[in-house]
């Protein structure tokens, strides 16, 4: 029997409580392996259990946050995959660049209570001089907070915004997609769901693969095998997915060397 835990955070920390009920009931489902989304439904369910498998989707650095010993041998009951390296963050304020010349300034909209917020900033940050793109961060933690730093970073010109992955940027998706359209501002989002919603540009991992790379840990564990002895991996594949709809009403004309790279151009 096999079970799935996933989140969703409406707060800056989460409901540590609630997940920890969520993961008590699943457990009394007696699950022979579970597949657990996001760091927060991991931390709980681990906290529950160390001795139920668990395989996990769509963590940015899970040595960081403690739930594996090492990608290449993790320990425990735990294994998985994760969303992605953060090397890919600097590709991010290449393609608002190249699909919007003019930006000189980016907002960069992240988790500061994450490790892989600050690290992806970070990364952003090593080549903003290269670019000569002038960098402001914008906190993720609520809706207020992120609709008051894109309006103020919106008051000077020749501006962008990088949007960095984390599960309240996810939550918090349609909300930048909207105030980036309100004011004017071309902006790359980490997962193709965002460039379908209406935003510029997407450039991440392929979601879908994750989770069939993770049916086949499921298959492996049901058979024998153990998470600790199961190394985590990293993506495969990764998508660039621009919407042509949305570069119109920004003004914008997409490169054609830019078009000619697109997984998927959304007319």
């Amino acid at each position: 029997m096999g079970a799935t835990f996933g989140s969703t955070i409406a707060g800056a920390a989460a409901d540590a409580a609630s997940f920890r009920r969520y993961a008590q009931e699943l457990l009394t489902l007696m699950p022979d392996v579970i597949i657990a989304v996001a760091t927060p439904s991991i931390v709980a369910l681990q906290q529950a259990t160390r001795t139920v498998p668990i395989v996990f989707v769509g963590v940015t650095d899970p040595v960081g946050a403690g739930l594996v010993e090492s990608l290449a041998h993790p320990g425990g009951n735990t294994t998985g995959f994760t969303i992605f390296e953060y090397s890919i963050s600097g590709k991010w304020l290449e393609l608002l660049k190249e699909i919007a010349p003019r930006v000189r300034r980016a907002a960069v909209i992240r988790d500061p209570l994450l490790t892989s917020g600050t690290a992806q900033f970070g990364v952003i940050q090593s080549v903003a001089h290269s670019l000569q793109a002038e960098l402001f961060p914008v906190g993720a933690r609520g809706a207020d907070e992120i609709e008051r730093g894109l309006s103020t970073f919106a008051r000077e010109p020749n501006g962008g915004v990088i949007v960095t992955a984390s599960p309240l940027t996810g939550v918090h998706r349609n909300l930048i997609i909207t105030l980036a359209a309100r004011h004017r501002l071309p902006a790359v989002y980490p997962f193709r769901f965002s460039a379908t919603s209406g935003g510029l540009i997407s450039y991440g991992p392929d979601v879908a693969d994750q989770y069939r790379r993770a049916a086949g840990y499921v298959d492996r564990i049901l058979k024998g095998e153990k998470p600790a002895d199961l190394p985590v991996q990293a993506p495969t594949k990764y998508e660039l997915v621009i919407n042509l709809k949305t570069a119109k009403a920004l003004g914008l004309t997409v490169p054609d060397s830019l078009l000619a790279r697109a997984d998927e151009v959304i007319e």
